[in-house]
């Protein structure tokens, strides 16, 4: 299945000079959307995932299928004020200005497998917030997934030797 297909672009936005990739054709299509969900389930099955952490609010979309699929439990990456109990915090750039990130704190147990999921990576900074914080709670990052990595912006390059998977390259 070719899921470009299913991405739209959209030109300056959410400001002038940005391209936007907008995953919502694909997950308004059942078949698209299931295929992307279980080709990132197939990345991770051998990999003996216990808990699947995702980031606000597209790592929500991507995350929450496959943790189901594999079932495991998904953990939550919110911004600031979104969680109601003790929380963790990491602040990170991404392509149009900084941003902090949290999770709570007692959401991933020491030695946990953890798989993030997010729709996209882009500068690598809401990825490597989020490895932070499973890395701060003891969590052992065992692979990474999107469904799209925009090649220009070098976030792998923020990620470092992690494992990952992506779907698409722009």
């Amino acid at each position: 299945m070719e899921l470009k297909d299913y991405i739209a672009t959209i030109n300056d936005y959410p400001k002038k000079g940005i391209v936007f990739r907008d995953i919502s054709p694909l997950m308004a299509d059942g078949n698209a959307y299931n295929y992307a969900a279980t080709e990132i389930v197939q990345y991770a099955r051998d990999k003996q995932i216990d808990m699947v952490v995702g980031p606000e609010a597209r790592g929500f979309i991507i995350g929450c299928p496959v943790a189901f699929a594999l079932g495991v439990g998904f953990a939550p990456v919110r911004k600031p004020g979104k969680l109601p109990r003790e929380v963790i915090e990491a602040s990170y750039e991404k392509e149009y200005g900084a941003d902090t990130l949290t999770m709570h704190a007692d959401s991933i147990k020491p030695g946990q497998r953890v798989l993030i999921v997010d729709d996209l990576l882009a500068t690598g900074g809401t990825m490597k917030a989020t490895i932070e914080m499973v890395e701060k709670l003891g969590g052992v990052v065992v692979g990474l997934a999107f469904l799209i990595e925009l090649d220009e912006l070098k976030g792998r390059e923020k990620i470092g030797d992690y494992d990952y998977k992506v779907l698409m390259h722009y």
